[in-house]
């Protein structure tokens, strides 16, 4: 069945009000639609740039009623929106990307078991329910390895890692008092950590971004880099994968691919996530099309734009720590590159306030210029 086109002047409603529906929202400004949202927080950033903001739970029947209203598209910004009210939203509104991959993603043990399902290699894993089961996976998985609660959990929160001096029944009762349902993953040596951003779009066009190489610090991403150092076959076979998940899991719209680089030739997905990204944001002023109008693109029928690296870039996060830093200084940021602040109310340490991008005539030359600024 043909799929409607969304054109410029309609309404594109968001469930979520952070920062990655922010940024959505300013894209689909840009080219002249409207904007709606679902969040609870009040001020929240997608809320100070939408038209229209429905303050209330995710969970609100009555308040997803009132935004179908407003809507004539509906999308969401990141995978903890309750699916239960995608679901309910789907039936009575257009949601192109549908609530079953929403439902999938939300679950490291689903989302692990729908990558093989695909033919994608995936870290080893198991699930565990119990003390004793997480005993028999360690016998399986080996140590080290890393129990993680199965929902909810994101920058390093909800996950404990098993040495071999670590007592099993500690760590299984570190998560469990928040859950039983939990995952246990290989600790994989990997060389590079990288990600794919893949688009597809309703007619099923499907483009891929350049893979960014992605550097943490204390579990939250610090850093991504592109183009990747990886080789051109590393590269390949991981824009492959990324091709591959997109046509099995039927999207509509953006997913990040997370991988673990492991050699020239051995790549594993670590977790895959189905919205725009943090280490695709690079894309906003390094790429012909961003990351964020493409979803735009993909969800309102539209042809997808290029993907083309324009330059090579480095994107720094700015957490809540680097905040006072980076307005003391920001002649010098804004000199050195583009400034991108989330309108959070709060800088919070740890917590996503903002991002810093960094153009180069190569990587040498962009990580050279992000270090005479940077406070390291």
């Amino acid at each position: 069945m043909m799929k409607p086109s969304i054109l410029p002047g309609q309404t594109i409603g968001i469930l979520g009000g952070g920062q990655l529906g922010r940024m959505m929202g300013l894209s689909a400004r840009a080219m002249g639609y409207r904007i709606a949202v679902l969040e609870p927080k009040p001020d929240a950033p997608t809320a100070q740039i939408a038209d229209v903001s429905v303050e209330a739970a995710y969970d609100d029947r009555t308040a997803a009623r009132e935004l179908a209203n407003h809507c004539d598209v509906l999308t969401y910004e990141f995978e903890n929106i309750d699916a239960d009210t995608a679901s309910f939203l789907e039936q009575s509104m257009y949601l192109p990307q549908g609530s079953s991959l929403l439902h999938t993603t939300k679950h490291r043990g689903r989302e692990k078991q729908a990558i093989q399902s695909a033919g994608v290699d995936v870290s080893p894993y198991r699930l565990v329910s119990s003390a004793a089961a997480l005993e028999e996976a360690m016998q399986d998985i080996g140590c080290p390895a890393v129990l993680k609660t199965c929902e909810g959990g994101y920058d390093g929160k909800g996950q404990v890692v098993i040495r071999e001096d670590t007592n099993i029944q500690d760590a299984f009762d570190e998560l469990g008092a928040q859950t039983t349902d939990l995952v246990l993953e290989a600790w994989i040596p990997f060389e590079k950590e990288i990600s794919v951003i893949v688009t597809r779009s309703t007619n099923g066009e499907t483009t891929t971004f350049p893979a960014g190489e992605n550097r943490h610090r204390n579990n939250i991403l610090h850093q991504t880099i592109v183009p990747a150092d990886i080789a051109e076959q590393t590269e390949k076979k991981a824009v492959d994968m990324a091709y591959e998940l997109a046509e099995a899991f039927d999207l509509v719209g953006t997913l990040a691919v997370e991988m673990f680089v492991l050699d020239e030739d051995t790549v594993y997905v670590n977790e895959v996530a189905p919205r725009p990204h943090n280490s695709g944001h690079y894309t906003i002023e390094a790429c012909e099309t961003s990351q964020f109008e493409q979803h735009v693109r993909a969800v309102c029928g539209l042809p997808l734009g290029s993907t083309q690296l324009l330059k090579p870039v480095v994107m720094t996060n700015i957490l809540g720590e680097h905040v006072p830093y980076v307005q003391d200084h920001f002649a010098s940021f804004a000199g050195g590159g583009h400034v991108h602040f989330y309108g959070k109310p709060e800088a919070k340490t740890g917590r996503k306030m903002g991002h810093w991008t960094v153009l180069g005539s190569g990587q040498d030359d962009a990580l050279e210029k992000t270090s005479r600024v940077w406070p390291e």
